[in-house]
């Protein structure tokens, strides 16, 4: 007879301390018995970004409130878990060790099976949470670190079809935002402000569009941004412009290469019509970008599907998904797992940064 399976995950990899109590349903549907998320914004603020030793310390204050504020939510304590799930990677060392030993160490105490979550599955997973998905289906993975396309033909079992070669598209968002002095985080400000200006203002380059393949580059767009931005001399129209024709260029970039990606998706894999189209990651939470693909999904007959905005950012719900799902195929991991700073979900896929790279 089936039963439902509970699981606490955490996640610590960046600079939000999360946890989560998540239950996968006899029918396979999810149930969100908690979700908290403590986010440092405030901390990191003034720098303009992520600073790892000032994360990792807040992480150590945190966490033990954190847990025990999902457990209460949720109505239930660890004796009632299956199991334990915490990010193991990739993300920043000092960070991801916080929740990872936590996580070993509940696990160990209460005699629970534990499992290492790769965070880009946890993502690539997310809109599992609230909706039934089949595989295989074609990803669009894009955060602060990250920026790929991926066939997800099962838990565990990635091909990637192209991924930047430089920035990921949520760090562009970032330095733009940066350099144009409207705060952080960046992505939502970009967003914001880019309404209130002029889209073709300025043409601003759309780095290696006309390669074949899927790969991306946002580090000539974000180049272009910075000479731009030095003729600005504090008109804040001038800015607005700026963001605009910057989120429009991101617009663009994502659409070709999208088209390109669902070619070759429906190559690999000869489905031909109503194929899962999923955006997922942090920049996933962009209602331009979203609206775009939209758009695209509805030429070239895809589904597409976005996590509610509460699971596009880091958090633990998606953590707990993911170590659910690992479960339930036997993946559990010894207690002696390391973090990682560097993860691929597809471990065969070529590397492609550094100098001297060839397309």
């Amino acid at each position: 007879m089936k039963k439902n399976i509970t699981f606490l995950g955490i996640e610590t990899s960046c600079d939000e301390t999360a946890a989560a109590v998540i239950q996968e349903n006899t029918d396979g549907s999810a149930k969100v018995l908690s979700n908290v998320v403590s986010s440092q914004i405030k901390e990191h603020e003034k720098f303009g970004g992520v600073v790892p030793e000032l994360a990792a310390r807040s992480h150590v204050e945190n966490i033990d409130f954190i847990i025990n504020k999902a457990l209460d939510e949720s109505k239930l304590a660890i004796a009632d878990m299956d199991g334990v799930a915490a990010t193991a990677g990739p993300g920043l060392i000092v960070c991801l060790t916080v929740g990872l030993n936590v996580g070993k160490s509940i696990a160990a105490f209460a005699n629970k099976p534990f499992i290492a979550v790769n965070h880009l599955e946890g993502h690539a997973l997310s809109p599992g949470l609230e909706n039934k998905i089949k595989f295989p289906y074609l990803l669009l993975l894009i955060s602060g670190g990250h920026s790929q396309y991926l066939i997800v033909n099962d838990i565990d079992e990635y091909e990637q079809l192209g991924t930047t070669i430089d920035d990921a598209l949520g760090e562009a968002f970032d330095k733009t935002a940066k350099m144009l002095d409207l705060g952080y985080p960046g992505g939502p400000n970009i967003e914001k402000f880019s309404k209130l200006g002029d889209k073709n203002f300025y043409k601003l380059p759309e780095p290696i569009i006309n390669k074949a393949g899927c790969n991306l580059s946002f580090a000539g767009l974000k180049t272009a941004v910075l000479r731009e931005s030095k003729n600005i001399n504090g008109n804040q129209q001038l800015k607005y412009n700026l963001a605009a024709s910057f989120q429009y260029t991101v617009n663009k970039i994502l659409e070709k290469k999208t088209k390109e990606a669902m070619k070759q998706f429906k190559i690999k894999t000869s489905l031909k019509e109503k194929i899962p189209f999923i955006v997922a990651g942090g920049v996933a939470a962009n209602q331009s970008i979203r609206e775009n693909l939209t758009k695209v999904c509805k030429e070239i007959d895809f589904v597409p599907l976005f996590p509610n905005l509460k699971f596009c950012g880091d958090n633990a719900a998606m953590i707990a998904w993911a170590g659910i799902k690992r479960y339930k195929k036997k993946l559990i991991n010894d207690l002696d797992f390391v973090a990682k700073s560097r993860w691929p979900l597809d471990p065969h896929a070529k590397y492609l940064k550094g100098p001297g790279l060839k397309l």
